[in-house]
């Protein structure tokens, strides 16, 4: 840190320098620093000074600058630092020098100077004002004073401020008349001309109202009234603070308050015990009321809203409902619930005056919604709550229509509408409903779909919908349900006798059944596909019949067929490809060419409304069909539905020629039905829409001008409708038109509803927000002050078609906003012309461009201000969306056409005018459009744009201009790119810097936002101006203009909006990414850097922080030394508990930064508090998605080294048993000991934790997520192999703690599975299967830390068997009885349980589940009562994988034989049918005759077939796994369901094979073939895959199985070359069976020639025909050998050392196999070949492993196949040749060392003496030959022990093997000299007692050589040869030595071994010896003889001494 010496001087010479502002900026930073952090005397001692300096700066005469914000704030923390550190006695004086200058009111000049006073007093008088009460009158006085007398906005802002911050600490000195006088002025500041004097105030007053009982009720009134005149005019951030303002005040009247008992009347305290506050009862005694009743509370507000009609108002007073109840905090919203929704519906909704235009109801609807969804049910609800709200909504509302007893009055519409729609989003909310929610919502929605009302129909279809998806188990009854209603209507639709509302309850019908056909797809395992056929038949009867009808009931027909036709294209391809032509005769017939007749005017109103219905519903199908059903769409298809496209366009256009009586107004009324004027728009909308669902290139050119003509006359034209001219009539006469975006009428002219934000350039600029979309504010207040600038809002019953074209993955986007579709046919148009422009050619183009810019400028539009506004938007949108399509998809094309000089001059004047004009979306929309243009068209009109932009900011001083230009800028050099706009950088930033200085806040805040993206996009490019940019934001930083509070009056009050701060940050954070590691070269810019961003991370701005923090993760990337971690992790720790929802997100970015980089010293920082906090959040809202990510990073880093402590988190959230939870009593269905035992012990631990569990419960995604977690530490855990963590013994060895371990938390972990696996959410209860199934497989063959012999999950088999029985409960879903089963399976096969008997119910699961599949028909599964179709199909693939599972363990864990043995007879055939309907699957649905295969009807065995692919996909493997084990086996079950026979008939004898293959070949086959030809990769499932499939083969090519189908030549090639395909591709592993399959096809079918006649297998003995089988599998058993070494220029196979010398091996047994079936000539070729290539092996030097010596068996088979007499000459030649290049292979290494040279030498040695020992001795051998060999070994013999060892081994080999041949017999006394030599360098050895291991080994070894020696020798030899063994043997005795060496004691056992194989040598031997020798020798025997003797004797005396010897 800074030394003293640079802080005692501040140099007042370098302050009157250029840069004296920085350099009194830097040397306040780095004092603030140096106060922190120095010795507290070291401070006292300078404190004068630097207090005296500190005034200087605050109170500065000339030379100093003038105090702006950053130099006050830090001379004010600088003081306050020195004062809490220091010495506090001068403080007193301190705020007497500063109180001087602060109420200084003459001195306007310097206002900077007494604003720095006032702040800092504010600051001084907060921290420490407690202790100076004295100048709390004072501060008071001076504060009212200049809130009268000055005129700058922001003196007397911070004048208030000042008081606010005294207040804090000091409020306790007031004189109540002063404290009167305060308020009074409050007031009075409240309607202040200025924002920020307003905000201040509101402020102030919170503090001088709190406490809060201090509130009266003429307080909350007065204030009220003043709060709702000034939303009228107030901007965005005021609202706020008088939202803040107004929830202090409203909030204090439900406090409880002392009343005296005499005052409170009878009435008082009825009203107290009824309202929904309780009273503890000690509290009663001394009478405490509350103010207000919650409802008389919330009055007050709804009485105001009632009384206003005036847009901006209301919105306001929302935002003080949100800021009351976030005041008023979540329990107290839970608790009140019911009345809060009652308030809002009785008083708001339902008040008459607020509903008098659809604007009013959709804009209420809109409001109440955004209370109830965004604040109160995300937010505050817990889920108990949620549960709560909706039976409240349900029995209040849904219920209460139709009112069914005499008094009682049904909900309005517009009620029911909001009380669906909140229904259907808590829905979306809960997941999974619990059957008490089931209960309450089912049955009133089904009631609503008849309701009177099109939007409550609309809104209880959907409601239906989100219901359904949810919980799906009631999917199914509901469908049946509804579609019986609906067919009872449409039969009883035409009787005379039907209920007047048939229609509506016919077609509120049909939309809750599309709207549930539309989640089919997404839910398919709950529904038989047969609904659908049976929807698609009923709406063509529909069809059929409706030209029968008159035209009411027709149209209802019509709309019915027409809506579930366009739900069922939902279900995609599989299901209309087969209808699809019946389809297109629908459409033809719907939508005929418009005929003269239809010009022929004398049609009704009713007809031409009939007429336009039935052509709009068909379009509706239509364009479901073409989003939906994109492959089908072929080229024919296509042209047919554009030319029907097209007559219905030019129908629209005929009608539009018309003029018609009776075209009512705009308004959708719900009771007449809609007008015609609605009705030919939703036509044309829907045209529009197929036309850009079909897109551009299929159209002709002919209709895509036509359509261009089109849409351009609907979004451009000057007079799109009569309505607009009158509308413009009006407001011309008065006058009124203000601004299109102020209109109310639900039209606004025709503008369009498309939003246009982009390039982090928010729609709406009032957001204030500096990019990234984020709005300063929350999205609660956003999403409602957004509806300020909506003249046109949506509903979901505008267009009805939205309840199926809206995918469920897309929940939360609801279909709410669909605009009305007179305005939606607007968007449609953009939407198309978008589409159809960038594809035209260039005259076209320009011919359209310059109409619609002449159309924008029609003269007709002179009177009607409001559609030309509209079209201007309108223009501008289309153009930007068109250019954003070219760029994206056309670029290249639309270089040539929109990027021509006539497309673009045009453009560029429009564009500009669009650009300069005030309005905000125009202003982005034109500058982004500026911008892709230029990057579309050439450089010429880059420097032109550039010039005008350039000139239009000279000449004209208009701040709205400036602003446009300044951000076309920033458009033009982000959309151009860094290095084509090069050449206009120096002037873009030049101009940016100098508008960024301009006083005008709209002016400075686009400026510096333009800025932001022009560094962002030149990145390095902007390096040269890095320095003069910071300067400048420092300047900016200082200027009192740029504050938000600066400025002038106008300025101040816009400025609160547009604030310039968080864009200097911006700026700040891009400049960081620019310079990089750069920044470490220069210490000057990254002290400047450093200090402006600890700058803007202490402000109290909300963007500012956001933005602070983006930039402090840059530094953490790069300068990470100069970043204080442990301070920044809890600053982000406290923005985490922050109510700003922006500010929590992005400190959980900058968490989530911190963890990956090193998650381990932030658990040394945070801890588990941080981690449980994160845990906190994600529960409170579950919407913030990075905690996840930081919580998993986190875990995964840590896990291994604690997972006890991860565990101990998850539990706790776990164990907070969910309140829907409880609502399940699982006890039903767990009715057994084992469950009981479970449950006890669960709730005996709810006891224990008391009533914490009923208050902390988690939401199911939390826990969700907690389950996650568990399962990644298992996993983690078992992979990263450590022993200690799953088996204790080892851990207790080692002395490793064991409270730590994983494996000490089975039971919890058990504990939790079980806990979710009797929740009532799906997704929890498979997460909860999914951590049983870890823990079973993770801990299986831990062993119990107290019994040695058990296992630890023994003990928990009960708990276990007692989480999976749930699974299979009348609540189950299809997915978790798969998944419950697949844990069964993997239990029964872990090895836990050895015993069958003890399996108990695990096992009986899994038969009952099996003996389910025998059965033909739909599974039940026990309590299931209607499972679908797929659903059953679905089940019994897991249930068939599961089997397959335990019989593939079966090979590893025999007792699995005894638990399958019973049920293989069900077994084998259902597993072939399995492969067989999966291999059905896969073959395309043109292929499907046999139905026998797939349980469906055949047109649906399509559907059914996409749905159950996957799960057949996922197990087939698993499956034929298992056969192959079984076949393999022989198992006679699989064998006959393969040959279709019934078990034991006589067929399964082998003569089968001429009758050609069985029945199931080709579908297993072909299974298999696909799966080998499928391209390598080398991850495990895919190797075992293949591997299970080449074992399957090898026994399918049985001929009892495979006939001679692989003899057909064509086949046969097929399978030859994929053979040679795997064997170049695959690893050694593979090819390992590859081989074996190989080598039994060859011997079942090597002697035929594929082609040839194939009844004679015979062929000539001498040759092999060249295309026999045996031959083609010889190539490929060559190519293994061959590749097995490494060859230059050609790849060897992969594979570890056991895997090649077991493929080896494979090779050689396939030759030695081909070999023995050959005869003669042909036998020693094959032979040949094989041990050519071994003999290439042997040669071979480059593999470090032995592949050798593992292989030398299978070598040796083949030598030894017996020789015929005729070719014996052929085979001494190769044995030859064998042996004498193994003896070279062993001289070339002489003089070589190393692992590769030893490991050739000995592997020839063993491969010479393994030729010698396997040839008969009719095969001469030259005697040379052998006496080379005898050398080499004697040679080895004097080498190391390793080699030696090999020498003696093959010396014994030899001397065993001589005794058959005469040859060695003669040539084994060479070895002699070389045995005794190594015999005696072993002497030296045993006398100092070094001799190894490896040593005795080898001495042991010659004596057995010596032994073998002695008994090939002939008695006369015998003497000659014992006399040199003898000696030899006795140099390594030691008698002396005691107790014995090893080696003396195999001396002695040999010696006494030849005494006794022939003691008449032995005793001749003796004899000749020398005296010495013979001594030591007699001496040692005799010990010998008498040692053992004692020992026996010992023994028999303590039997017991030598148990655990270890």
């Amino acid at each position: 840190m800074t030394s003293d010496e640079d802080i005692e001087g501040l140099d007042e010479s370098q302050l009157a320098a250029d840069n004296g502002e920085l350099y009194l900026f830097q040397w306040l930073s780095s004092l603030e620093k140096y106060l922190k952090t120095t010795p507290i005397e070291t401070i006292k001692e300078t404190q004068a000074s630097m207090e005296a300096t500190l005034l200087k700066v605050l109170m500065p005469s000339e030379a100093y600058p003038s105090p702006g914000r950053p130099l006050r704030n830090l001379a004010a923390r600088c003081l306050l630092a020195l004062y809490q550190r220091g010495e506090s006695r001068s403080l007193f004086d301190t705020l007497r020098a500063l109180l001087k200058p602060a109420s200084d009111v003459k001195a306007t000049d310097k206002d900077s100077n007494r604003i720095a006073a006032l702040w800092t007093i504010g600051e001084l008088m907060e921290a420490f004002g407690s202790q100076f009460m004295s100048f709390m009158a004072e501060t008071a006085t001076i504060a009212i004073k200049t809130l009268r007398s000055s005129s700058s906005p922001q003196v007397r802002y911070h004048a208030l401020t000042m008081l606010r911050k005294t207040l804090v600490s000091a409020k306790k000195a007031l004189s109540d008349s002063l404290a009167k006088d305060i308020i009074k002025h409050m007031k009075n500041g409240l309607s202040d001309k200025a924002f920020p004097v307003q905000r201040a105030a509101a402020a102030v007053l919170v503090i001088m109202y709190t406490p809060e009982d201090s509130v009266t009720l003429a307080d909350v009134d007065s204030i009220m009234n003043i709060c709702v005149k000034c939303l009228e005019n107030s901007d965005q951030v005021t609202t706020q603070a008088l939202a803040q303002l107004m929830g202090h005040m409203l909030a204090a009247t439900q406090v409880e308050r002392v009343v005296a008992i005499t005052e409170q009347p009878q009435k008082g305290r009825k009203e107290q015990e009824d309202s929904d506050v309780s009273t503890p009862a000690h509290i009663a005694a001394e009478s405490t009321k509350i103010l207000l009743t919650p409802g008389d509370m919330l009055s007050q507000l709804s009485a105001q809203y009632n009384k206003t009609h005036s847009r901006k108002t209301r919105v306001g007073i929302f935002m003080f409902y949100v800021a009351l109840l976030a005041k008023l905090g979540p329990s107290f919203v839970e608790a009140n619930y019911s009345l809060l929704v009652g308030h809002l519906m009785t008083e708001i909704v339902s008040n008459p005056k607020n509903g008098t235009t659809r604007y009013d109801k959709l804009f209420i609807r809109k409001l109440v919604g955004a209370l109830l969804r965004d604040l109160i049910a995300v937010r505050m609800l817990t889920e108990q709550g949620q549960i709560t709200a909706i039976q409240e909504l349900s029995s209040s509302y849904l219920k209460r229509w139709p009112a069914l007893m005499p008094g009682q009055v049904a909900p309005t519409s517009a009620m029911l509408t909001i009380a669906l729609e909140e229904v259907a989003g808590l829905l979306q909310q809960l997941g999974n409903a619990p059957p008490p929610v089931q209960d309450a919502v089912s049955a009133p929605l089904m009631t609503l779909l008849t309701h009177p009302s099109h939007s409550v129909r609309v809104g209880a279809s959907w409601t239906l919908r989100c219901f359904c998806y949810s919980t799906p188990l009631r999917l199914p009854k509901l469908m049946l349900a509804i579609a019986e209603s609906l067919q009872r209507d449409i039969e009883s639709i035409l009787s005379p006798a039907a209920p007047s509302d048939i229609d509506r309850r016919t077609l509120g019908h049909a939309y809750g059944l599309a709207a549930l056909v539309a989640i089919v797809p997404h839910r398919p395992l709950y529904v038989s596909f047969d609904v659908a056929a049976s929807v698609l038949d009923t709406a063509t009867q529909l069809l059929k019949r409706a030209s029968d009808h008159d035209v009411q009931v027709a149209g209802v027909e019509v709309e019915v067929a027409w809506t579930l036709i366009a739900s069922l294209m939902l279900l995609g391809p599989n299901f209309v490809r087969s209808h699809l032509p019946q389809l297109l005769v629908l459409w033809r017939n719907a939508l005929p060419k418009p005929t003269t007749k239809d010009n022929a005017s004398g049609r009704s109103a009713a007809e031409w409304k009939f007429l336009l219905h039935v052509r709009e519903s068909a379009l509706g199908a239509i364009l479901c069909f073409l989003v939906h059903n994109s492959q089908l769409t072929t080229l024919d298809v296509a042209r047919r539905i554009s030319s029907l496209l097209s007559n219905a366009l030019s129908f629209s256009n005929t009608f539009l020629s018309q003029t018609i009586e009776a075209a009512s107004g705009p308004s959708v009324m719900e009771d007449t039905g809609p007008s015609l004027r609605t009705r030919e728009a939703s036509l044309r909308r829907r045209v529009y829409q197929c036309f850009t669902a079909l897109g551009a290139s299929t159209l002709t050119d002919s209709v895509q001008a036509s359509l261009l003509q089109s849409v351009i006359a609907v979004f451009a034209g000057p007079e799109n409708d009569n309505i607009s001219a009158m509308q413009a009539s009006i407001a011309s006469t008065s006058g009124s038109f203000t601004s299109i975006w102020q209109v109310t009428d639900g039209y606004a002219y025709g503008l369009t509803t498309l939003e246009m934000s982009e390039d982090g350039v928010d729609e709406i600029t009032a957001s204030g927000s500096p990019r990234r979309g984020h709005s300063n504010s929350d999205s609660v207040e956003h999403t409602i002050r957004s509806l300020l600038r909506k003249p046109i809002l949506g509903a979901c019953e505008h267009d009805t078609l939205s309840l199926s074209m809206i995918g469920p993955l897309e929940e939360e986007s609801r279909p709410f906003d669909t605009p009305p579709a007179v305005s939606s046919v607007c968007d449609t148009a953009i939407e198309l012309f978008s589409q159809l422009l960038p594809v035209q050619d260039l005259s076209t183009t320009v011919r359209t461009i310059s109409h619609l810019i002449e159309s924008s400028r029609s003269p007709k539009l002179d009177k009607n201000a409001g559609r030309r506004a509209a079209v201007i938007v309108n223009s501008v949108v289309a153009i930007v969306r068109t250019l954003r399509v070219s760029m994206i998809s056309h670029h290249r094309q639309a270089k040539d056409t929109l990027g021509q000089s006539q497309v673009t001059s045009a453009l560029g004047t429009f564009l500009k005018d669009a650009l300069v004009d005030g309005d905000p979306v125009l202003r982005s929309a034109s500058s982004e459009a500026i911008g892709r243009l230029a990057n579309i068209s050439g450089t010429s009109f880059l420097t032109s744009q550039t010039k005008v932009l350039v000139d239009h900011v000279v000449s004209n001083r208009d701040p709205q201009g400036r602003a446009g230009c300044a951000l076309a800028f920033g458009s033009l050099y982000s959309h151009v790119g860094g290095l084509a706009a090069a050449p206009i950088l120096k002037t873009t930033v030049n101009l940016l810097m100098s508008l960024s200085n301009d006083s005008h806040p709209l002016v400075h805040f686009w400026s510096l936002r333009a800025l932001g993206h022009v560094i962002n996009a030149a990145s390095l490019a902007f390096a040269p101006f890095v320095s003069s940019t910071l300067g400048m934001l420092l300047k900016i930083y200082l200027s009192d203009a740029h504050e938000a509070e600066g400025g002038t009056l106008n300025n101040a009050n816009i400025g609160g909006d547009l604030q310039a701060y968080p864009l200097v940050c911006h700026i700040m954070d891009a400049i960081i990414t620019i310079l990089g590691p750069d920044i470490h070269d220069s210490p000057r810019t990254r002290t400047i850097v450093l200090d402006l961003v600890h700058e803007f991370s202490v402000e109290d701005d909300e963007p500012i922080l956001v933005e602070a923090i983006r930039c402090i993760q840059h530094l953490l990337m790069i300068a990470p030394e100069h970043v204080d971690i442990p301070e920044i992790v809890n600053r982000f720790r406290r923005h985490l508990t922050s109510s700003r929802r922006c500010l929590k997100l992005a400190a959980i970015d900058a968490l989530y930064q911190l963890v990956q980089k090193d998650a381990l010293a932030m658990s040394r920082l945070g801890g588990d508090r941080l981690v449980e906090d994160l845990f906190g959040m994600l529960d409170g809202d579950p919407s913030i998605d990075g905690v996840r990510n930081v919580i998993s990073s986190w875990l995964l880093q840590t896990a291994i080294h604690n997972p006890s402590a991860w565990i101990d988190l998850c539990q706790r959230i776990m164990l907070r048993i969910n309140a829907s939870q409880k609502v399940v009593n699982t006890a039903n269905s767990l009715t057994d000991d084992e469950g009981q035992s479970l449950s006890a012990s669960i709730s005996s631990d709810d006891a224990r934790q008391g009533n914490v569990a009923v208050i902390a419960t988690s939401r199911w995604r939390t826990q969700l997520f907690a389950l996650r977690c568990l399962h990644d530490i298992c996993t983690l855990v078992a992979r990263c192999g450590r022993r200690e963590h799953l088996d204790i013994p080892f851990a207790r060895s080692h002395g490793i703690p064991v409270n730590g371990l994983l494996v000490s938390r089975v039971p919890d972990l058990i504990k939790m599975a079980f806990t979710a696996s009797a929740a009532y959410v799906t997704e929890i209860r498979l997460e909860g299967l999914t951590v049983l199934r870890d823990i079973i497989q993770v801990f299986c063959r831990a062993p119990d830390p107290d019994y040695p012999d058990a296992l630890l999950l023994e003990q928990h088999q009960a708990p276990i068997t007692a989480a999976l029985t749930p699974a299979f409960s009348p609540d189950s879903t299809p997915e978790i009885l798969s998944s419950a089963i697949d844990a069964c399976a993997v239990f029964v096969g872990c090895g836990v349980v050895k015993d069958v008997s003890r399996m108990g119910r695990i096992l009986k699961l899994l038969t009952t589940a099996l003996g389910e599949v025998d059965e033909s028909g739909n599974l039940t599964m026990g309590n299931f009562v209607d499972l679908s179709p797929n659903a059953s199909g679905m089940l019994r693939v897991s249930i068939l994988s599961a089997w397959a599972r335990l019989e593939i363990a079966s090979s590893e864990q025999t007792y699995l034989l005894d638990v399958i043995k019973p049920y293989r007879s069900i077994l084998a055939p259902q597993w072939i049918a399995c492969l067989r309907d999966y291999a059905v699957i896969r073959a395309d649905s043109e292929f499907i005759h046999d139905t026998s295969a797939v349980a469906l009807d055949p047109s649906y065995a399509s559907l059914g077939k996409v749905v159950l692919l996957p799960y057949y996909t996922a197990s087939w493997a698993t499956i034929l796994q298992a056969v192959a084990n079984a076949m393999e086996h022989s198992d006679q079950y699989i064998s006959a369901a393969i040959l279709g026979k019934e078990v034991g008939s006589s067929a399964n004898g082998a003569n089968s094979a001429a009758e050609g293959p069985a029945p199931l070949f080709y579908p297993l086959f072909g299974l298999i073939y696909e799966a080998l030809a499928s391209s390598p990769d080398t991850t495990d499932p895919r190797v075992d895959t293949v591997i299970s499939c080449l074992r399957a083969l090898k026994c399918l090519l049985d001929p009892r199985y495979s006939g001679k189908a692989l003899l057909e030549p064509a086949a046969f090639k097929e399978f030859m070359s994929l053979s040679h395909r795997m064997a170049m591709t695959e690893s050694a592993r593979v090819l390992i069976h590859l081989l074996s399959t190989l080598t039994s096809f060859a011997s079942h079918f090597g002697h035929y020639i594929p082609g040839s006649d194939l009844s004679n297998g015979n062929q000539s003995n001498t040759t092999i025909p060249p295309d026999s089988v045996h031959t083609h599998c010889l190539k490929v058993f060559a190519y293994t050998l061959r590749h097995s070494r490494h060859n230059p220029g050609t790849s060897s196979i992969q594979g570890d050392q056991p895997d090649m010398s077991k493929m080896i091996s494979s090779s050689l047994g396939a030759f030695h196999l081909v070999a023995s079936k050959m005869d003669m000539v042909a036998r020693e070729d094959v032979r040949g070949v094989g041990c050519m290539l071994y003999g290439e092996l042997l040669k071979d030097e480059t593999a470090e492993a032995d592949l050798i010596t593992p292989t030398l068996p299978a070598f040796r088979s083949l030598l030894s196949v017996p020789c015929h007499p005729d070719a014996r000459e052929r085979y001494g030649k190769l044995v030859h040749g064998l042996l004498s290049s193994c003896l070279l292979n062993v001289d070339e290494m002489r003089g070589r060392e190393g692992l590769i040279s030893s490991r050739k030498v000995k592997t020839n040695l063993l491969a010479a003496v393994l030729i010698l020992t396997v040839i008969p001795p009719q095969v001469p051998i030259a005697r040379a030959v052998v006496e080379h060999l005898f050398f080499l070994i004697s040679q080895r013999l004097e080498e190391g022990d390793e080699m030696a060892i090999v020498a003696i081994h093959c010396a014994k080999t030899l001397a065993i093997a001589a005794s058959g041949s005469e040859l060695l017999r003669a040539c084994i006394r060479l070895l002699l000299p070389a045995l005794i030599q190594h015999i005696a360098k072993m002497v030296p050895r045993v006398d100092d007692g070094t001799v190894s291991e490896q040593q005795i080994i080898s001495i042991d070894e010659v004596w057995k050589t010596f032994a073998t020696l002695i008994s090939l020798a002939r008695d006369d030899q015998r003497p000659r040869l014992l006399s040199v063994l003898i000696p030899t043997t006795t140099l390594l005795l030691r008698p002396s030595q005691t107790p014995p060496s090893t080696v003396h004691s195999s001396a002695i056992a040999q010696l006494l071994s030849l005494a006794a194989s022939s003691p008449a040598s032995f005793k001749e031997a003796t004899t000749q010896l020398d005296s010495s020798v013979r001594e030591v020798l007699e001496m040692s025997i005799r010990k010998a003889v008498e040692g053992t003797a004692a020992t026996v004797m010992q023994q028999s005396v303590k039997p017991q001494i030598s148990l655990r010897s270890f």
